[in-house]
C-alpha cells in the first residue's frame, strides 16, 4: 500500500464527505445570514456591482458584465445561475425592496423569464448602497475569494433589516427556509422597541409588526393568534387572498375586477386555472375571465347570472384556485453566518440589532484610528508653521532634511506653542521632543502654496474639531447607552429614508380576519331552471330545457342505431346517480350536461364508466331516501342514498359483484315489503325489515334459485297489494299476496296469473 493511500470504512468515508457536502450547502447555498440576510450568492453580486462604481445616481452596465465580474472575481458557479439570482433582486414583484435597479427585460409576474443578460443592464438601489455602507472603514470582516486574489466581506453592514424586509426562500440537505417579507417601517419600529425593551415579549412586538408585507399585496386573512404564534416559533402559515372590487355595469349587471393577485403566484397560470374550472363547470356560475392587465393587474371575472353574488362566487375561487394561497413560513437562518436556527421574530430583530451595534464599534474604532493618523500629521504641520524658518532652512541646506528634520528638538524651539497653540494631543511629539516619521514625510510633502498664515488657522481649526469629535468616539466605545442611542438614531434615519413615506414604502398587504372558506351548496351556484334528462340506449345523453311532454319522446332524434331509453323531469341543481352493471354508482350534475340542440355526448366521457359495464339506471338524487340494490345472483341490500354519491369521476363501488356476477337492479325504497321474481317466474314476498341496510358488500341472499337467477325486485306496501301491467297493457291488481308471504331466501311459487312475460315489475 503506497504512502498517498487511506484505509477507512466505506460508511464512513461517504458519510464524512456527505457531511462536508451538506454543510458546504446549508452556509454557502442555501440559507441567509440573519445579519444581513442574504445568501453569498446574493451578497457577492451587490459587492461585485459595488466595485464596478455602479451606484444609485450613476450609470448602467451590462448584465454580462455583471455577471461576469461576479463568476471571475467572487463566485465560480456559472454565468446563468448569478444572472438568474440577480434578475431576481431586479424584480419588483418578487422582492419587496429591489436591490438591483434593472433596466430592460428583466421577466413579469406572468411567469415569463428575463431577457438574455447581454440584453440588459443594471445598477445598485438606494437601499443595496444603504447595504453597504461602511465597508471602506473596517464595518465587517473580509476573507480572501475563491482563488486568494482577492478580498470579499464575510458579511454586509446592512444598515437596513434585510432578511425580513425582503425575506428569503431555500432548500439546504436535511432543512428548508421561506421567510416572508416585511414593512420597513414597521420593522424599524419594532427594532426600536426592541433597544428601548430588550426584554420585549413576542406578542409585544405585533402592535408594530402585524404581518408580512408582500410586494404583491393582496389581503392576508390569519387570526392574530395563528400570527403571534408563528412569529413567537419561527414556523407557521399565513393565508393570503387576492384583492377584487365589484364594478357595477348599469341595469343590475356587474363583474368582479381583481386588483392585486397572492405572492408568488404566476397570473398566466392562475387565469388558465380559472379558465379549466369554466370548461369543466366546475363553478357554473362563472362565466368568463378576462385578463386587461397592463403595468397593473386587472382580471375581469363575469358571472352567469347578475343574480349570483359575488361573495358566494369569490368564495368557490379562492376554494378552488390560486386567488387564495398558504405562504409557509420558516424563518431557519444562520446565527452569526456559521449555526441554523429556527428563529422568532424577536431573535432575527436581536441578530439585526447586535451587527449593527457590532458594525459601530468597528467603524467608530477605525474612525478613531484615522483620527490619531491625522491628529499626528497635524501636529507636525502646527510645529512646522510655528518653525517656519528653522524648518525651511533645514530644509535648503540639509543634506538630509528627514533624517535632521526628526533629530531636532522642537521642545525648545516651539516659542508661541504654548501660548497661540496650547494644547494636549493624544499623539504629538515623542518623548524627546522629536517629530515622528510620519509628521517628516507629511511635512516634506508640504506645497508651498500652503505656508500661508491663513493655512495655520485652518490646520489649529480642524484639529480642534477633531479632538472634539476623538473625545465623542471615546465616550461612544465606553458607554453601552450611548451605543444603543447611536443604533436607535441609525434606525430612524433608515425608517425616514425608505419608511411610509418614501415612494413605494407604505403597505401594501391588507390584514384582515376571515374565517375558513366553507363548501358552497350546488344551488347557491347554480341558477335552478327546469331540464328534460334524455339519455339513449348506446348513453349518449343530454339536457333538453324545460320539462318536455314525455309521452311524445318519440319525436326525439338520435344516431343510427340508437334509440331513447331514459327520459325524465329534473333541474339544473340536481345531481343525476347512475348505477352501472359493475356495481358501482356514479354522479353527473344535471347543469354539466350538454344542451339538447345536438344528440348529446356520451355519458362514458363525464365518467369513468368501463366500456363493459352497461347502465341499469338513472335517478335523481334526494337526500334521506334509501335503495334497493340487488345482483343477478339474487343477493341485495338496502344502502342510504347520501352513501351512493361518487365525488370522482371513478364512481364509488357499492355493491360488489364478481365471477360473471352483474348487478341488476337499484329502485327506491317504498312501502314495508319486497317482491322478489327469478327467471324461473317464481315470486316471493317477505317484509322490508329482513333486508339489511349497507353501505357496501355482497349483500344477503333475496331468493333462492336451482336454475338461473334474479329477474327483478320492488318494493311496496303490503297491505296495499301488488300491481303490474299484463301482457295486453291493461293495469293488474292483485291485493291479496298472502300465498306469496314467506321468509327471505325461500324459493317462492309461481307468479299470478297474468304477471308480465318479461318477468319485470312495471
Amino acid at each position: 500500500m503506497g504512502g498517498s493511500e487511506i484505509s477507512e470504512p466505506l460508511s464512513r468515508a461517504i458519510g464524512d464527505r456527505y457531511l462536508t457536502y451538506a454543510l458546504s450547502t446549508i452556509m454557502h447555498r442555501a440559507l441567509p445570514d440573519a445579519r444581513d440576510g442574504l445568501k453569498p450568492v446574493h451578497r457577492r453580486i451587490l459587492y461585485a456591482m459595488r466595485e464596478l462604481r455602479l451606484t444609485a445616481g450613476g450609470r448602467f452596465r451590462k448584465s454580462s458584465k455583471i455577471s461576469g465580474d461576479v463568476m471571475g472575481n467572487f463566485h465560480p458557479h456559472g454565468d446563468q445561475a448569478i444572472y438568474d439570482a440577480m434578475a431576481r433582486l431586479a424584480q419588483d414583484f418578487n422582492v419587496r425592496y429591489p436591490l438591483v435597479d434593472g433596466q430592460g427585460n428583466f421577466g413579469n409576474i406572468d411567469g415569463d423569464n428575463p431577457a438574455a443578460s447581454r440584453y440588459t443592464e443594471a445598477r445598485l438601489t438606494a437601499i443595496a448602497e444603504a447595504m453597504m455602507e461602511g465597508l471602506a472603514e473596517d464595518a465587517v470582516d473580509f476573507r480572501d475569494n475563491y482563488d486568494g486574489t482577492l478580498t470579499e466581506p464575510v458579511v454586509l453592514p446592512a444598515a437596513i433589516p434585510n432578511l425580513l424586509a425582503n425575506g428569503s426562500s431555500g432548500i439546504a440537505v436535511g432543512m428548508a427556509t421561506n421567510i416572508p417579507p416585511h414593512n420597513i417601517e414597521e420593522l424599524c419600529n419594532a427594532a426600536l422597541h426592541l433597544i428601548k425593551t430588550p426584554d420585549a415579549r413576542d406578542e409585544t412586538l405585533l402592535n408594530y409588526v402585524p404581518g408580512p408585507d408582500f410586494p404583491t399585496g393582496g389581503i392576508m386573512v390569519e387570526p392574530r393568534d395563528t400570527v403571534a404564534e408563528a412569529y413567537r416559533t419561527g414556523r407557521g402559515s399565513f393565508r393570503l387572498r387576492a384583492k377584487w372590487e365589484v364594478e357595477d355595469l348599469g341595469r343590475g349587471t356587474w363583474q368582479i375586477v381583481v386588483t392585486e393577485i397572492p405572492y408568488q403566484v404566476q397570473k398566466s397560470k392562475l387565469i388558465e386555472r380559472i379558465a379549466e374550472l369554466i370548461q369543466t363547470k366546475k363553478i357554473p356560475i362563472l362565466a368568463d375571465i378576462r385578463d386587461e392587465s397592463a403595468d397593473d393587474i386587472r382580471m375581469v371575472l363575469e358571472p352567469r347570472s347578475k343574480s349570483v353574488q359575488p361573495d358566494v362566487l369569490m368564495n368557490m375561487l379562492f376554494r378552488n384556485s390560486d386567488l387564495e394561497v398558504r405562504f409557509s413560513m420558516n424563518m431557519n437562518v444562520l446565527i452569526d453566518g456559521v449555526t441554523p436556527k429556527v428563529c422568532s421574530l424577536k431573535e432575527v430583530l436581536r441578530a439585526f440589532l447586535d451587527h449593527r451595534r457590532d458594525v459601530l464599534l468597528r467603524r467608530s474604532t477605525h474612525r478613531m484610528e484615522k483620527i490619531d493618523h491625522r491628529l499626528e500629521v497635524l501636529e507636525g504641520f502646527i510645529i512646522a508653521f510655528l518653525n517656519l524658518d528653522r524648518v525651511i532652512d533645514i530644509i535648503r541646506y540639509d543634506d538630509d532634511p528627514k533624517a535632521a528634520l526628526m533629530a531636532e528638538d522642537w521642545n525648545l524651539k516651539r516659542g508661541r506653542a504654548a501660548t497661540e497653540a496650547a494644547y494636549v494631543s493624544p499623539v504629538g511629539l515623542d518623548e524627546e521632543g522629536e517629530l515622528t516619521e510620519v509628521q517628516v514625510e507629511a511635512i516634506l510633502n508640504m506645497r508651498l502654496r500652503s505656508l500661508r498664515r491663513l493655512e495655520e488657522m485652518e490646520l489649529i481649526r480642524e484639529r480642534d474639531a477633531l479632538m472634539e469629535e476623538r473625545a465623542g468616539l471615546e465616550d461612544l466605545l465606553e458607554s453601552e447607552t450611548l451605543q444603543w442611542d447611536k443604533v436607535a438614531e441609525q434606525v430612524r434615519e433608515v425608517r425616514k429614508t425608505f419608511g411610509a413615506k418614501s415612494e413605494g414604502g407604505a403597505r401594501r398587504t391588507l390584514i384582515e380576519e376571515a374565517g375558513e372558506v366553507e363548501e358552497v351548496p350546488l344551488e347557491a351556484m347554480i341558477e335552478r331552471e327546469p331540464i328534460t334528462v334524455v339519455c339513449s340506449k348506446m348513453g349518449w345523453v343530454r339536457g333538453m330545457k324545460g320539462h318536455l311532454d314525455l309521452a311524445q319522446g318519440d319525436k326525439l332524434k338520435f344516431k343510427d342505431g340508437d334509440e331513447g331509453r331514459f327520459a325524465f323531469h329534473a333541474e339544473t341543481t340536481d345531481k343525476l346517480l347512475i348505477f352501472a352493471t359493475n356495481g358501482r354508482f356514479y354522479t353527473v350534475t344535471a347543469a354539466n350536461l350538454p344542451g339538447g340542440r345536438g344528440m348529446g355526448e356520451p355519458l362514458r366521457l363525464m365518467v369513468d364508466l368501463p366500456n363493459e359495464a352497461e347502465i341499469i339506471d338513472i335517478l335523481i338524487h334526494k337526500p334521506g331516501r334509501r335503495l334497493v340494490v340487488a345482483s343477478s345472483a339474487g343477493d341485495g341490500f338496502l344502502v342510504p342514498e347520501e352513501e351512493v354519491v361518487a365525488q370522482t369521476r371513478s364512481g364509488k363501488q357499492v355493491l360488489n359483484v364478481k365471477d360473471g356476477v352483474t348487478a341488476l337492479v337499484c329502485k327506491p325504497v317504498e312501502g314495508d315489503a319486497v317482491a322478489v321474481v327469478g327467471e324461473n317466474r317464481k315470486m316471493l314476498v317477505f317484509p322490508l325489515d329482513e333486508l339489511p341496510e349497507m353501505n357496501r358488500g355482497k349483500g344477503v341472499r333475496l331468493q333462492k334459485y336451482k336454475d338461473g337467477g334474479l329477474s327483478d325486485v320492488t318494493t311496496f306496501t303490503l297491505s296495499e297489494g301488488l300491481s303490474w301491467l299484463d301482457p295486453a297493457g291493461r293495469r293488474r291488481h292483485e291485493p291479496d299476496l298472502a300465498e306469496w308471504v314467506a321468509r327471505r331466501a325461500g324459493t317462492g311459487r309461481m307468479a299470478p296469473r297474468g304477471f308480465p312475460r318479461d318477468n319485470k315489475f312495471t
